[in-house]
């Protein structure tokens, strides 16, 4: 006689063949996003740099609104607000115009020597940087001893020597000795220098001599791609020096038809002092005004290489 088993063996051993029947689902864990870091604002810092933005600001401010009024409206009206009449337009013929338009042969002037000035600056200290950075030469410590002397005295107490030095040479009321002096920034060759020392690899130049490159091949094709954030740091520095240059153009020329801007504007305003001068502070104002311009967008222009060049040097691969 059969008999029905009734152990309770037989359900527990048909679970794990269903088990294995159904595939098992992955599962999904959604990664939430994370949080961004908040910025932590600061009263007393802002408070802080707003008061050398506003110090900054304050003569430009003054600046744009006095050169909008007229001679008269000048002395009459209050400094920090425009006048009655705008006549920046009328004050912009004037500068152009006056005394046979020769501010427009001050601002070529101020042109030369900035293009030629800055460019052969940055140039040269892009080579010696090099040199002192990636060659080992005889005197090379005394040499950059000598630099980081040079850094530390000011342009405006050597002046007086290059004068001298340049009066003997026949250089004086020319525009050589208004450039020669430009050629030379330690700064800037002490700031490629350093530069050169971290961001040029030995490997790379070992592996362009490998391939038969030249010194001044490599230089001019990988060692100033790898120097362009640097190169603009000195450009900049060096465009806004020569450009503000004053004290040295003062002493070496006597011919106002090589002044720059700022030897050419000062010599307007003071022929105002004089009895028989005329006053023309509105022209001074807006040729100040027109001065600022250029540098202006050079810097805008130059600002965003400055960056990018920045970013790619802090980035590998």
């Amino acid at each position: 006689m059969l008999t029905q088993d009734k152990s309770p063996d037989v359900g527990r051993t048909a679970a794990p063949s269903q088990e294995r029947a159904e595939p098992r689902r992955a599962v999904v864990r959604r990664r939430e996003p994370r949080e961004k870091p908040r910025r932590q604002r600061s009263v007393a810092l802002t408070v802080l740099m707003t008061l050398p933005l506003l110090y900054s600001l304050f003569p430009l401010v003054w600046l744009v609104m006095n050169s909008t009024k007229s001679l008269d409206d000048l002395f009459s009206s209050f400094g920090l607000w425009f006048g009655d009449d705008f006549a920046l337009w009328d004050n912009v013929v004037g500068v152009l115009t006056y005394d046979d338009g020769i501010y427009g042969r001050w601002f070529a002037n101020t042109l030369f020597y900035v293009a030629l000035g800055a460019g052969g600056s940055t140039l040269l200290a892009a080579l010696a940087g090099y040199g002192l950075a990636k060659f080992d030469f005889p005197g090379r410590r005394a040499a950059l001893a000598v630099v980081l002397g040079a850094v530390a005295v000011p342009g405006t107490a050597l002046a007086v020597p290059t004068f001298l030095l340049f009066s003997q040479m026949g250089l004086t009321n020319t525009p050589w000795g208004v450039l020669i002096p430009l050629l030379v920034t330690p700064f800037g060759l002490f700031l490629l220098f350093s530069y050169a020392n971290e961001a040029v690899p030995n490997e790379v130049l070992d592996a362009a001599r490998v391939d038969g490159a030249g010194e001044f091949r490599i230089f001019f094709t990988i060692v100033m791609r790898l120097l362009s954030p640097a190169l603009v740091s000195v450009f900049l520095l060096e465009v806004v020096g020569a450009w503000n240059n004053y004290f040295l153009p003062l002493i070496m020329l006597s011919d106002p038809s090589w002044f720059p801007l700022t030897v050419g504007l000062n010599r307007w305003n003071a022929q105002g002092a004089s009895a028989e001068g005329e006053l023309i502070a509105n022209l001074v104002l807006t040729g100040s005004l027109m001065t600022i311009v250029p540098l202006v967008i050079v810097f805008l222009f130059l600002q965003r290489f400055w960056r990018a060049g920045l970013a790619a040097g802090s980035t590998k691969g």
